[in-house]
């Protein structure tokens, strides 16, 4: 790499670390190529990214970001994995994990939060910003179906007291 490239490498970084929600930081020696295709893919999927950096740059590109306090994590063969949402990489991350001893995540940052591993897969639980906008939506609805149900069984109810006078009085 020359300095030009390193110059790009480094503002591109800085901008992934001021507008993500989420940063996963995570060593990845001894994945294949294609394990590291799927994570990519898989990261692509849910609308994350993933990037392999050089230690240093990414450092450089930390500082004066809310994220500069996972400078220690960037040990070893590192990766980046961030999102916009902040649970979608590490939902990601954390199932990848699961299915694959050789990636192990070492911590990572939620705006100027610092996540530790626990941190992290705690995250990775919580329902995405889609979920919770659905559930939202769900929520809203929930109250005008009654009210409208409300409204309308009065009314139910007169015209069933009245039918059974008329009954009766027929009857009679």
């Amino acid at each position: 790499m020359d300095r030009a490239e390193k110059r790009e490498m480094v503002t591109t970084l800085n901008s992934v670390f001021s507008n993500s929600g989420a940063i996963v930081v995570a060593h990845y020696s001894g994945l294949t190529v294609a394990q590291m295709q799927t994570l990519r893919r898989q990261m692509r999927a849910a609308g994350a990214s993933v990037k392999v950096a050089k230690n240093r740059l990414a450092k450089i590109a930390l500082d004066g970001t809310d994220a500069a306090h996972i400078g220690p994590l960037l040990t070893g063969p590192t990766i980046l994995a961030y999102s916009e949402d902040p649970v979608a990489a590490p939902k990601v991350a954390v199932e990848f994990a699961k299915g694959h001893d050789k990636f192990v995540i070492l911590g990572g940052a939620m705006g100027a939060t610092s996540l530790n591993p626990d941190g992290v897969k705690a995250l990775a639980t919580l329902p995405s910003l889609d979920e919770l906008r659905a559930k939202l939506v769900g929520l809203i609805q929930a109250p005008a179906t009654k009210l409208a149900q409300l409204s309308t069984a009065p009314a139910a109810k007169l015209a069933r007291v009245f039918g059974a006078y008329a009954k009766r009085d027929e009857a009679a």
